[in-house]
């Protein structure tokens, strides 16, 4: 990987912790790239006006940025990366270099997503399967294939494994990965330089086409239309659609019901947040890629701390950034350093007593319940709401948990953090319940 493309990857890293980000903007700067960098100006490749236009409406926006992670005033240029020979028909494939890796950047692909770094475990090992079934057999297997879940489960990393896999069969094969946003700004464009022709050439005669975050065409009548005959065209002539959402075809709220009549003919696949097991794993398959040396323990204590995908790779970086050239390897004490940093606000303010006192208040629970026998569900839930306060925000050790609670032993408290993860990932009431409490004892954060 070159320097240029190293540093894009590590701001677009930077930029997934930012929760304040517009989605749509951060789906765009993923399929783009720079072409250019120096002190002052960085030049960042199109692959059409239209996502041109877009990105130069928030310039400023990604300029900030910028400077929040270089430290430096960086100013942007936009250009459209176009070498296409008189007479050739347009094709979502830009072409101006053969290598593979190149193909993969021309279909919209990132060269990081593969099957072989892709981490399997019950809770999307279904997935896996039928998206290696369609990779060996695009078209026939599962037409189309629809993938939903939450954010970082790993819908993009599996749609874009499987264009790789097709392209790495057959170089000839037109394959795109296409953003509804992109979809959406294309289209737009074409209708008003009049070139909906060349627009529909691109998309319908495509062997693979990727669609993500589909429910973003919700209520977008002209968009839904055109994208329906896309549909009938790639499927009709052979092709394989494969498409990815944060909710299943059912829920999608403000679409035609041809077109969910559509997205519900193939195989709908739902992809459960990642289980402590499969982030371990995450981890470990990072660090491997990154090259980092990292204790099977410490690895553990990370996945058990950080729930969301997404910010797996950004904390295992930010580890290893203060251990270089102090310690060879990640090991306990990096990691338990680390979060202890974190939350040693925290520690000096507030006390375990605090934590269990304000569930106990929250669900109107007498404390002694809550480190009591009974299991029922009134019971059981705020006493592992509490264990789980208790290791995130405070860091304490399973066995310490374990034993304010009156628990057996630490495995409970294991249990315990898993599955108030899996609820707030995908219960959004809950979630709030889970906030108000955390407010509750931290007014101030």
């Amino acid at each position: 990987m070159s320097l240029l493309s190293s540093f894009w990857d590590e701001f677009l890293l930077a930029l997934t912790t930012n929760q304040q980000n517009s989605p749509i903007l951060f789906s765009t700067l993923k399929h783009v790239r720079p072409v250019e960098l120096t002190e002052e100006k960085i030049i960042i490749g199109c692959d059409s006006n239209g996502t041109k236009v877009f990105l130069s409406q928030h310039a400023k926006e990604i300029e900030k940025e910028l400077y929040s992670h270089t430290k430096k005033k960086i100013q942007l240029s936009f250009i459209i990366i176009e070498n296409k020979k008189k007479g050739q028909i347009d094709s979502p494939l830009l072409s101006f270099q053969s290598s593979i890796e190149d193909l993969f950047l021309k279909s919209g692909l990132h060269s990081k997503y593969s099957f072989d770094n892709f981490a399997v475990s019950s809770t999307n090992q279904v997935a896996y399967a039928a998206s290696q079934a369609v990779s060996n057999n695009p078209g026939t297997a599962y037409n189309p294939l629809f993938l939903y879940g939450g954010v970082g489960v790993g819908k993009t990393h599996l749609a874009q494994s499987i264009a790789r896999k097709v392209l790495e069969g057959n170089h000839e094969k037109k394959v795109y990965f296409c953003p509804s946003d992109h979809f959406t700004n294309e289209l737009v464009e074409a209708i008003r330089d009049k070139s909906t022709p060349r627009f529909r050439r691109k998309y319908r005669n495509l062997n693979v086409l990727i669609f993500d975050d589909i429910q973003f065409i919700a209520g977008k009548q002209h968009i839904q239309e055109e994208f329906f005959h896309t549909f009938n065209s790639v499927v009709s002539s052979g092709g394989q659609i494969i498409l990815a959402s944060d909710r299943p075809p059912t829920e999608i709220r403000d679409i035609e019901d041809r077109l969910r009549s559509r997205f519900s003919g193939g195989l709908t696949v739902d992809i459960q947040p990642p289980d402590f097991e499969l982030r371990s794993a995450i981890i470990l398959i990072k660090a491997k890629e990154k090259k980092i040396e990292i204790d099977m323990e410490a690895a553990k204590i990370i996945a058990e701390q950080v729930t969301d995908t997404r910010a797996l790779e950004g904390t295992l970086l930010s580890i290893y950034a203060k251990t270089l050239g102090i310690k060879e390897k990640i090991d306990l004490t990096s990691v338990d350093y680390f979060f202890s940093e974190k939350t040693v606000k925290k520690i000096q303010r507030i006390t375990p007593a605090d934590i269990i006192k304000a569930v106990s208040s929250y669900y109107n629970i007498p404390q002694s319940h809550l480190k009591g026998v009974e299991r029922t569900d009134a019971i059981a839930l705020p006493r592992q709401i509490a264990m789980f306060l208790l290791r995130k925000e405070l860091g304490i050790k399973q066995e310490e948990v374990a034993f304010l609670l009156r628990r057996k032993d630490h495995t409970t408290v294991i249990h315990a953090v898993e599955k108030i993860s899996r609820l707030i990932a995908k219960d959004p009431v809950f979630r709030q319940d889970v906030d108000n409490i955390t407010k509750s004892i931290f007014p101030s954060t």
